[in-house]
């Protein structure tokens, strides 16, 4: 009896040591701290490219990676995150990477409550906030519909149709008014009951293989429109790239 009471403690003590360990990092910046040490720094010429996310973006470079073979992209997306998270680790995760453009999917996971409840306004002030932090730092910003949702799997009953279509109108609208490109997935995914289209996907959140072949022609119009209206800088020095890491003394 006494083992098992032992046992059962040392278990508490592994959950709660765990979750003091994961709200010390919410917006989990250790998830990609050693790969953003190890990239250096663009070459002039160097179209480098960030997509922010969630699952969405980090399921596309797991389901599809043939997309960032031999391309300047660089995915940051963290299954289960919201904008707020985002939001912290943007500085982290997008900025010191200097990229010229960002890719901005995010507010679905918001919609259904996954790190609590957050109304759309909630979710349009981070974006726009992410958005404010990239062109502050001269990054062009290519803000992302949220794709169709009829429900979520893992949060039945929150009728999420209307409230994605609301919030992409915002999301819109502040694109035209701020210069961001806006990037519409959801036009080109949706079905009658405004979800998602049983073809691209298989949980009617996640893309699928067919999925990320709808989004990937319109992800590259969009880059090459960002591109164009970034305005060449000529560098007098080396094009050899510098690492972020400091040199030891």
């Amino acid at each position: 009896m006494r083992k098992l009471k032992i046992i059962v403690a040392l278990l508490l003590l592994s959950v709660l040591t765990t979750q003091f360990s994961f709200a010390q990092d919410w917006p989990n910046l250790e998830r990609f701290r050693a790969e953003n040490a190890n990239q250096v720094l663009p070459t002039p010429n160097e179209k480098r490219v960030v997509f922010m996310g969630n699952s969405i973006t980090e399921g596309w470079v797991n389901l599809h990676p043939q997309f960032f073979t031999g391309k300047f992209y660089l995915n940051r997306g963290i299954g289960g995150q919201t904008t707020p998270q985002m939001l912290l680790r943007f500085r982290a995760d997008v900025i010191k990477l200097k990229p010229r453009v960002v890719v901005i999917l995010a507010g679905t996971n918001d919609i259904a409550g996954n790190t609590g409840p957050s109304t759309l306004e909630m979710i349009e002030d981070n974006i726009i906030s992410m958005a404010q932090l990239a062109k502050a730092n001269d990054i062009k910003v290519i803000l992302c519909s949220v794709l169709p949702v009829y429900d979520y799997p893992w949060k039945p009953g929150l009728e999420p149709a209307e409230k994605i279509i609301s919030l992409n109108k915002m999301i819109k609208d502040f694109a035209e008014k701020s210069g961001s490109i806006y990037l519409d997935y959801f036009s080109a995914m949706v079905d009658q009951r405004k979800g998602l289209k049983a073809e691209y996907s298989q949980d009617g959140v996640h893309p699928n293989d067919a999925g990320y072949n709808v989004m990937e022609p319109l992800a590259e119009a969009a880059i090459a429109k960002a591109f164009g209206a970034i305005t060449p800088v000529h560098h007098a020095k080396s094009n050899k790239p510098v690492s972020h890491k400091k040199k030891s003394k």
